[in-house]
């Protein structure tokens, strides 16, 4: 992303409800599906300045938690915010051994300009333990393409239906799919597609206190529902959850 952008995911993630309700989302998933086996092993692929990271790392709940990143000033930041090591890496070409990781995180890093999909889910399963789980982020519905996914460098957005033929056919097994920030998501509609703005920056910003409130209690609200196991019929974002099969 352009250093604007990193300025403001650094100064915001840790404040602004959309990226405390995706970590939640996230890390609630991986502890309904993961393996309670030791050691764990995590990679936060696409850490960006280290928001998830941090919270990974926090949860002490592994072994082992590393983030990777393909821009350098990215990865500096969140080796200072994490206190864990993140190397300069792409998620096309990962430089990790074969069954390194017990769990890999990636929120919102498959739908950017530079990656190839397919390739990066190959990586994946290859970085992946047998038993191991994929937990995913994407952004939803190709049509709500904006402003903001220009800023960002996204490129794709993505159905659940979508995205879990990508997981099949990549050797995995979908264990779980549901759209999110569904409460909004008409919200979303508006502001991105009806008044769409002239600004070129992206929707990552201070927002007001009500908004804000708003935006965590609807999340929270539809993250009880998720771990309870519903499918929600659409949303601005989808999660995923993905394993690889156990060697027999």
């Amino acid at each position: 992303m352009d250093p604007a952008e990193y300025d403001k995911l650094d100064r915001l993630e840790d404040r602004m409800w959309w990226f405390a309700a995706t970590h939640a989302n996230l890390m609630m998933l991986a502890q309904r599906f993961g393996s309670s086996a030791a050691p764990r092993r995590i990679l936060d692929a696409g850490c960006g300045t280290g928001g998830l990271l941090a919270k990974l790392a926090a949860a002490g709940e592994a072994s082992t938690v590393v983030g990777l990143d393909a821009d350098e000033s990215a990865c500096a930041r969140a080796r200072t915010k994490s206190a864990r090591p993140v190397c300069r890496g792409s998620i096309n070409a990962l430089p990790f051994i074969d069954a390194a990781f017990s769990a890999i995180f990636s929120a919102d890093v498959l739908c950017h300009r530079d990656v190839d999909e397919r390739q990066a889910l190959q990586q994946f399963r290859r970085c992946l333990a047998p038993g191991g789980i994929l937990v995913l982020n994407l952004p939803a519905y190709r049509w709500m393409l904006s402003h903001h996914d220009a800023a960002v460098y996204n490129v794709r957005r993505y159905t659940r239906r979508g995205a879990a033929q990508l997981l099949r056919d990549a050797g995995f097994r979908v264990l779980y799919a549901s759209y999110w920030n569904i409460v909004l998501f008409p919200l979303m509609v508006i502001a991105r597609k009806l008044l769409p703005s002239r600004d070129a920056a992206s929707d990552v910003r201070a927002y007001s206190a009500p908004m804000e409130a708003l935006g965590r209690a609807a999340t929270a609200l539809e993250r009880f529902f998720l771990q309870a196991g519903w499918h929600f019929p659409f949303g601005g974002s989808l999660v995923a959850v993905a394993g690889k099969p156990a060697e027999r």
